[in-house]
């Protein structure tokens, strides 16, 4: 019995430090030589100091910017640490009264009609509460405001979003979508 559980506590040993120890330090030794950006996190910089990431959805309520889409991570939302969706379905009351607060808030802002549309990702969240994208259609919307709030043209802002809009990955995978925080800070540089 004694040889028994001597095997079973060096194997265990063993595993521990091939899959706990040595197995972590060579992909992410490997993940900094292969894609060292992203294996730091995708940070952007500002003189130097980190402003974000273009991974990780940012609230920007400034009407000066393009807002993101909102967030259930976290008790007030866009917690990184707490990477969440609201786990509300589509019958839910709360959510119901949710997503039409928030079109409300998106039309409000955004000087639209009662009845106009207003694209999904600008009223629910996502599944991890951190999507850092928008649709082009949610970017649209937000144009005028955008571009009255910084006294420039809507062609100037609608240059930027067509800029700034990544098409399907490998021309097939995915949708359209504009990273919010590249558009943003494209927009401190005009």
């Amino acid at each position: 019995m004694f040889k028994t559980m001597g095997r079973a506590f060096m194997l265990l040993l063993v595993m521990t430090l091939l899959t706990g120890i040595a197995y972590p330090l060579v992909v992410t030794g490997l993940s900094k030589v292969i894609f060292p950006k992203q294996a730091e996190g995708s940070l952007v910089y500002k003189d130097s100091q980190p402003i974000g990431s273009v991974l990780i959805g940012q609230n920007f309520s400034d009407t000066r910017y393009f807002y993101s889409r909102p967030s259930a991570a976290g008790k007030d939302g866009y917690d990184a640490a707490n990477s969440s969706g609201s786990n509300l379905g589509p019958t839910n009351k709360a959510f119901l009264d949710s997503a039409a607060k928030q079109a409300a808030k998106v039309r409000t802002d955004n000087g639209l009609s009662a009845t106009t549309p207003v694209p999904g990702d600008l009223i629910t969240a996502s599944a991890s509460g951190l999507d850092p994208d928008i649709t082009p259609e949610a970017a649209q919307i937000q144009v005028a405001r955008v571009a009255k709030a910084r006294n420039v043209s809507e062609q100037q802002i609608q240059a930027l979003v067509d800029q700034y809009t990544q098409g399907r990955q490998l021309g097939f995978l995915g949708e359209p979508r504009v990273n919010v925080l590249k558009l943003n800070m494209a927009l401190d540089s005009l």
